[in-house]
């Protein structure tokens, strides 16, 4: 008598201590983890599991379990009447397995093992008679009488918990609603807007991308042509990945890194015994890019003989290996990308006219980054967060002096001078904020950083006084508390010095 009244005692504690937990707040992700645990330390179970029915799917799947990995969890998925779990979602009647190893019913998906001496408990999940989940536990070593009185308590929490578990259901559906509408939208609108691999919104840009669509569409050759370090092997990428042949290789030659006997094999490859040493017969990447692309990054490089074997293969879709007798057919896509100017090297007779109006069909023009200045603090951004993730920092942003420096600097190595720039100041700081004086020297001039300070040390200092203190009145939208707590320093420093440096606070509080 004694025995009962304690186990209705620990009954009442544990259900008291449930219904406090929900009191508190509605939010699965705040009841669920303490109630599992209050669960198991309370009843001696163990891997207390609550499951969630997706009508959309059809699936039943763990949303939240104790004492399983994350690895296990995501193996935890039924249809409806699949093993144990699925047969009390659709029956919705409790179901007890005094023996999990001896039942064929227990399926065992997480992988806990099928141990003879471990009970099963599972329970519906009811909300106005429709069941939406299940709540399961494992009993180590039962006592077979006390299992029932085990499952009663089960079905009392899960009708608990009901009400939490409905809401994460609605939410976990509509997400997955809004997630396939994204992709479906994503996948209708992917040829109208940029490539993933390039960054800008430029009208200069914007004219590159429309170009970009409208040759991956065809199998003519196309000519980039643009500045170094503009982005025209992005370029090159994007047309393939956006083309038919984007399952095919995607072949990449730099035809200026190579004396001409060199990269002719490279291109062509070479047949056995053609050369001194040369034992096997060996594919050149015309070859290895059959059915896909070939790109020819600087081709205004190649020798007159390798012009004439690359218009041989542009006109007829032949090609010769170094030492072959008998030419062979390939099919491959030709672009070709240049920072000279060909049409003036045809006039000189430094490269064929022939092949330059083979090229020359769908010519796409680069713009250089002084051309698209509205990109350049677009671009950095994705510089400093591509860096951080790298190096692990947490820059925030640029300073409003940096984006000034940035924007007035001409750039003559375009791209890819901006991205060195950056991952250099992104490895030098150790602010949250970028600065002018963490990028080189050759950026820091008095016009570009906007500090015409003549090297005086008085004016350098309050130059940079005035930037970190413009830039912490910004991030607090003019507050001055708040700007002078991250800066350390008390309001009425902050506002001796706002007025010594002649700074606007207006400025920062409209």
């Amino acid at each position: 008598m004694e025995k009962l009244q304690q186990s209705k005692i620990q009954e009442l504690e544990l259900l008291y201590k449930i219904s406090s937990i929900l009191n508190q707040s509605l939010d699965f992700e705040n009841v669920a983890h303490p109630i599992l645990e209050v669960l198991e330390s309370t009843m001696g179970v163990q891997h207390a599991t609550l499951t969630l029915y997706n009508r959309h799917t059809g699936e039943i799947s763990i949303e939240i379990a104790e004492g399983l990995s994350s690895r296990q969890a995501r193996k935890g998925r039924y249809k409806v009447g699949e093993g144990v779990t699925g047969r009390v979602v659709e029956t919705g009647k409790p179901v007890i397995i005094p023996s999990v190893g001896k039942d064929p019913n227990f399926l065992d998906r997480t992988g806990r093992g099928k141990d003879e001496n471990r009970a099963f408990l599972c329970v519906p999940v009811i909300m106005e008679h429709e069941v939406i989940g299940a709540l399961s536990a494992d009993v180590q070593n039962p006592v077979e009488n006390q299992l029932p009185e085990k499952l009663r308590l089960l079905e009392i929490i899960a009708q608990m918990l009901a009400g939490a578990v409905k809401l994460r259901r609605q939410a976990r559906e509509e997400n997955e609603i809004l997630k396939a509408e994204n992709e479906r939208l994503t996948m209708e609108l992917k040829d109208r807007f940029q490539p993933d691999n390039i960054i800008g919104r430029s009208s200069e840009m914007q004219r590159v991308y429309a170009q970009i669509d409208q040759v991956s569409k065809n199998p003519l050759p196309v000519l980039i042509v643009g500045e170094v370090g503009t982005g025209k092997g992005l370029v090159a990428e994007a047309i393939h990945y956006r083309s038919d042949r984007n399952s095919h290789p995607y072949i990449r030659v730099h035809c200026a890194s190579m004396p001409e006997s060199v990269l002719d094999r490279e291109l062509f490859g070479s047949e056995r015994g053609a050369l001194v040493g040369v034992l096997t017969e060996t594919p050149g990447r015309v070859e290895q890019a059959d059915g896909g692309t070939l790109f020819l990054d600087e081709v205004a490089e190649l020798s007159p003989n390798l012009q004439v074997k690359l218009l041989r293969l542009l006109q007829d879709g032949e090609m010769e290996r170094v030492g072959a007798r008998f030419s062979k057919k390939v099919n491959v896509r030709i672009i070709a990308a240049t920072t000279k100017n060909l049409q003036q090297m045809v006039a000189e007779g430094t490269f064929r006219e022939d092949l330059y109006y083979q090229l020359h069909i769908s010519p796409i023009y680069v713009p250089a980054l002084h051309n698209r200045k509205t990109d350049i603090v677009l671009l950095a951004d994705h510089f400093v967060e591509h860096y951080c993730r790298i190096v692990g920092k947490n820059v925030r942003r640029l300073a409003r002096t940096t984006i000034n420096m940035l924007m007035s600097y001409p750039w003559p190595g375009n791209v890819r001078e901006l991205e060195n720039a950056i991952e250099r100041a992104v490895l030098v700081t150790d602010e949250d904020v970028i600065y002018p004086h963490h990028f080189p020297t050759t950026l820091q001039t008095a016009e570009t950083s906007g500090t015409q300070v003549s090297g005086n040390l008085k004016l350098m200092v309050e130059a940079y006084e005035r930037d970190i203190i413009c830039d912490a009145l910004k991030s607090s939208k003019g507050k001055m508390a708040a700007a002078a707590r991250s800066l350390s320093t008390t309001p009425r420093i902050l506002t001796y010095k706002i007025k010594q440096l002649n700074i606007d606070l207006n400025a920062f509080t409209r």
